[in-house]
């Protein structure tokens, strides 16, 4: 064989088939866990062979002795992202730690409730990067519902109860609920766990 005819010869190249047509292709998910679970949550999945990202930033802590420790804090509460198919999503979602995943809220719902919000890879990527770069805290805001919104519960005793959300002096989010004759009433409730209404 000459060299020309060497050079002409090419290797297949790997192929990526998440894409193909039939071929459930992997995404990252967000799934809402207990508080203070986020970990522990993320490696029972990942002994089972998932994908999983927890949001953690690396933070100094200083003991009343005067000792440091790094530890991991952990930057958005309550969620951990979940790299798998469609229909590994429907397997995780009924594991006991694994309370519900998140919607796409800027979708339009249909009778079978909003579709089910997925985080382009590069996002994930820009967020690993910032986590792991800043030098300073960084910070995420875990309330993206506004003073007046309409929400509904979908986790706790409380499921199904509709109202709007109200923001105290002190920040904390609390809800509003009307009552045709007797006026309002409001509570607390952790914002994870309501989904808005149309």
């Amino acid at each position: 064989m000459s060299a020309s005819q060497d050079s002409a010869m090419v290797t297949p190249a790997a192929t990526c088939v998440d894409g193909a047509v039939g071929v459930d292709k992997k995404q990252w998910f967000v799934a809402v866990v207990n508080h203070n679970t986020e970990k522990v949550s993320a490696e029972k999945l990942m002994k089972q062979g998932y994908e999983c990202y927890v949001a953690t930033q690396k933070e100094t802590k200083v003991w009343r002795n005067g000792k440091r420790v790094q530890a991991d804090r952990v930057v958005i509460n309550s969620t951990i992202f979940i790299y798998c198919t469609e229909k590994e999503r429907r397997t995780v979602v009924s594991y006991p730690y694994i309370f519900r995943f998140l919607t796409n809220r800027a979708s339009a719902s249909s009778e079978s409730g909003r579709s089910v919000a997925v985080i382009p890879d590069l996002e994930i990527k820009k967020l690993k990067f910032m986590l792991g770069s800043s030098d300073t805290p960084v910070e995420m805001v875990d309330r993206c519902y506004g003073k007046g919104d309409k929400v509904r519960i979908v986790r706790g005793g409380l499921r199904g109860m509709e109202g709007e959300v109200l923001v105290s002096n002190n920040g904390k989010s609390e809800l509003l609920v009307h009552f045709d004759m007797l006026g309002s009433a409001k509570c607390a409730i952790n914002l994870v766990d309501v989904e808005p209404v149309d």
